[in-house]
């Protein structure tokens, strides 16, 4: 709050010239004439104007449970060949990040989407293609060998409640976390010749 004082003026006096009629009083050629100016003169008191105001505003934020990964674009399996048609094998790295929440778990899967191509080579649904697991940095990777099938996804990874990536402490040290998905795709002398190529999807889960 603001205080405001009033402030008046001292006294002013003025002279005014005496009539020649007029007796002088004391000697003085003048009569003195009081005049009180009633001046009032508002202004803000010295520290008592500083005015602040404030205000409080919840901030809320909901942490959900988050999963993302990338895989190589493609992989190319080959063959040290022979005449026992030995099978076709090659390496990938999974990159993943994951938070679950405490009552939660995540995982991470794979499922041959589209079938080899063209026809007369391996076939996923015939079961030519399976995998193995190994070095998942968080969570526990898959068991093997497990056949990579077109009709259902299969496990790669299973990730626990209360899990996250990066940090360390409770965290994984890792950021992203990764893993070896290691494929097989069984040859057959009756296949024809050529280049054959199937698509694989990863997906990754969390809750």
């Amino acid at each position: 709050m603001c205080r405001m004082k009033l402030l008046r003026s001292p006294t002013s006096r003025v002279g005014f010239p005496i009539s020649p009629r007029a007796a002088p009083v004391r000697g003085s050629p003048y009569f003195s004439l009081a005049f009180c100016v009633g001046a009032v003169l508002i202004y803000p008191a010295a520290g008592y104007c500083q005015l602040t105001a404030t205000a409080t505003q919840s901030v809320t934020g909901t942490i959900s449970a988050i999963g993302d990964l990338s895989v190589p674009a493609s992989l190319t399996l080959t063959t040290t060949g022979g005449p026992t048609t030995p099978p076709y094998t090659g390496s990938l790295t999974v990159s993943y990040r994951a938070r679950t929440t405490s009552s939660g778990s995540g995982t991470v899967t794979l499922q041959v989407t589209t079938n080899f191509s063209p026809a007369g080579g391996p076939s996923a649904a015939s079961g030519s293609l399976t995998y193995t697991c190994s070095g998942a940095d968080l969570g526990t990777n898959c068991s093997g060998p497990i056949t990579a099938a077109t009709g259902a996804a299969t496990g790669v990874v299973t990730i626990p409640a209360s899990a996250c990536t990066g940090g360390g402490a409770s965290c994984s040290a890792n950021n992203p976390n990764t893993m070896q998905v290691s494929f097989s795709l069984s040859d057959s002398m009756t296949y024809k010749t050529g280049t054959f190529s199937a698509v694989v999807t990863f997906v990754i889960s969390a809750t």
